[in-house]
């Protein structure tokens, strides 16, 4: 078991590692921020079919309504996301939707009437203290538009955490890989429609457009398929403060590669907000359910 365990949280690492990939991959795609979304599911689609349809897996099969509601809102949050990638700060973008598990478990409190610990409402207060931080500490020259881009950014905690209810209503009857095949063979067509209408950039201009292309389905693939399968295998609260690796992989590329910096009181922000999602983790997994609120992987 030990072993089992090294090796899940290894998985895990890596695989939250490869996501914080994802807001470098979208501004060098050279599409439109939803374009980029589409792309990258043209480039997985392939690989999901191939994992499903292999001798002895589960098969394809049909989606079920859980499955496309997932889809609508996974295209809802890549597509809010990746503008938001665009017009704010890599860190900023990254940090910000990660503030899913708080709104999974406000939902859980309004609807389900599962009351949160007192500890959870002093780490919501603190992450939306460390959320306005981070917005109105930019310096102006963090993207085309950063407030606009962070209003984005934290309305896709919004959106993922409608993916990540309806994947958990899913999950009843599926296995995680299909349900992935099938949100994102359902969103495929979602997103050049969106991409589409606002009249974006759909073709790369050059190889290395293409080949960010090609990195961000292979992204797709790895990252959220291997936090899926890490899940299953690792304690909840582990697997909430260990994802949380992803912003800070996100912020040091968007620093080498497009030199992007964070002043200070950003980031004592994007500290506050992480302190928040670890606090609300940790409250949440003493309520019943808490487990699927700390399990939420990110975009």
């Amino acid at each position: 078991m030990p072993t089992s365990r090294s090796a899940a949280l290894v998985v895990l690492l890596i695989a939250a590692c490869v996501l914080g990939l994802a807001p470098i991959l979208v501004r060098l795609t050279e599409t439109g921020p939803a374009a980029a979304g589409f792309w990258r599911f043209a480039f997985a689609l392939p690989l999901l079919l191939a994992i499903t349809a292999r001798p002895g897996g589960e098969g394809v099969g049909t989606p079920s309504k859980w499955m496309g509601l997932a889809a609508l809102f996974f295209v809802l949050d890549l597509s809010f996301w990746h503008y938001g990638i665009v017009m704010t700060s890599v860190a900023n973008a990254t940090v910000l939707c990660n503030l899913t598990p708080v709104v999974v478990t406000l939902f859980a409190w309004f609807a389900f009437r599962e009351r949160p610990r007192r500890l959870f409402i002093l780490a919501l207060g603190l992450a939306l203290a460390g959320a306005f931080a981070m917005s109105a500490g930019a310096d102006g020259g963090q993207g085309t538009n950063p407030r606009l881009g962070d209003l984005f950014s934290l309305s896709v905690a919004l959106w993922y955490a409608g993916y990540f209810l309806a994947v958990k209503a899913a999950r009843r009857t599926a296995s995680a890989m299909k349900i992935m095949l099938w949100s994102t063979g359902l969103g495929l067509p979602l997103l050049l429609g969106v991409s589409l209408a606002l009249g974006e950039d759909l073709w790369p201009a050059t190889a290395a457009g293409w080949t960010a292309c090609a990195a961000m389905g292979v992204m797709h693939v790895v990252g959220q398929g291997g936090v899926a399968w890490a899940l299953g295998k690792l304690p909840a609260a582990l697997t909430a403060v260990t994802i949380l690796i992803q912003p800070v992989v996100a912020a040091a590329l968007g620093w080498l590669v497009f030199g992007e910096t964070m002043t200070a009181v950003q980031l004592i922000g994007g500290a506050v907000v992480l302190t928040a999602i670890v606090l609300a983790q940790w409250s949440s997994l003493k309520k019943k359910g808490a487990e699927a609120v700390a399990a939420a992987p990110v975009p």
